[in-house]
């Protein structure tokens, strides 16, 4: 018998590779994350006007520690820990930018240059560490670690984007759709090969958030201010429920997929 025989004879193992903590960018990963947006944006005032502004940030940035704790410990994806953690970095973020405009003044001409100038920081940072910005293989901590200051930078830039738009005479209806259009851009060039994955995952990531932003708020707030006048509360709720609805369908296909053997454990020879 031959060693090539004797290779072909043993058994199929099983081999581990780090598991991704970041989902695969499916249709439905863009579902959930403008849902969280516009849920985090809703939300966000709805606290702030229950609570108070001071409590209802120290509320927000003390969740937002708990769900990037929970979230770094695991070894893993797991939906319920990633989305919760959006969701949170949606909420956190849009308190944030308020205070930011109302409570020091910034103009939102001001603040969305800066937040893109810190988007750019965090590529360089990460490419010059890692050499890669792919989010097909976030599994270090150092990675992740450049993953979520990404996520935080471009919910910033958004948040920033979006109120810019709906001050200068867009509207919310109006914003939504020039969001709803200008996302369509990095996906048709990436599709036709004039950008790049990661590039074109990235700016719509970014468009995202005025998107969902801009649609919440449409929803939400009173015909005097251009909105449907179904109020914060409602609003909040029927997007959380959707959010919740969605990250449950998605795990529960994530675990049919690794039952059946089409998760992250790869088999070969050896």
């Amino acid at each position: 018998m031959t060693a090539e025989h004797v290779l072909d004879d043993r058994p199929l193992v099983p081999v581990r590779r780090p598991a991704n903590k970041v989902p695969e960018v499916t249709a439905y990963f863009w579902i959930i994350k403008v849902l969280t947006t516009g849920m985090g944006e809703t939300a966000s005032d709805l606290l702030a006007r229950t609570l108070g502004p001071v409590p209802a940030v120290a509320l927000g940035g003390l969740g937002l520690v708990v769900s990037l704790a929970v979230q770094f410990s695991l070894r893993r994806y797991v939906a319920w820990a990633y989305w919760t953690a959006v969701v949170m970095v949606s909420v956190f973020g849009t308190m944030a930018a308020d205070v930011l405009h109302v409570g020091l003044g910034v103009p939102y001409g001001v603040s969305a240059p800066a937040f893109l100038v810190v988007l750019a920081a965090v590529f360089v940072l990460w490419y010059a560490s890692e050499r890669t910005l792919s989010i097909h293989t976030v599994r270090t901590r150092r990675r992740e670690a450049f993953y979520w200051a990404a996520v935080l930078a471009t919910f910033a830039l958004g948040t920033a984007a979006g109120d810019l738009t709906a001050t200068v005479g867009f509207g919310y209806l109006g914003s939504v759709a020039l969001f709803a259009a200008a996302i369509c851009v990095p996906a048709l060039a990436h599709r036709f090969g004039a950008l790049k994955a990661v590039t074109a995952f990235w700016t719509a990531y970014v468009i995202t958030r005025p998107l969902g932003a801009s649609l919440a708020d449409w929803m939400a707030l009173g015909h005097t201010r251009g909105g449907l006048g179904l109020g914060l509360s409602p609003v909040t709720l029927v997007w959380t429920v959707a959010i919740i609805g969605f990250v449950g369908y998605v795990a529960v296909s994530d675990r049919r997929q690794v039952i059946h053997g089409e998760g992250p454990v790869a088999k070969h020879r050896g």
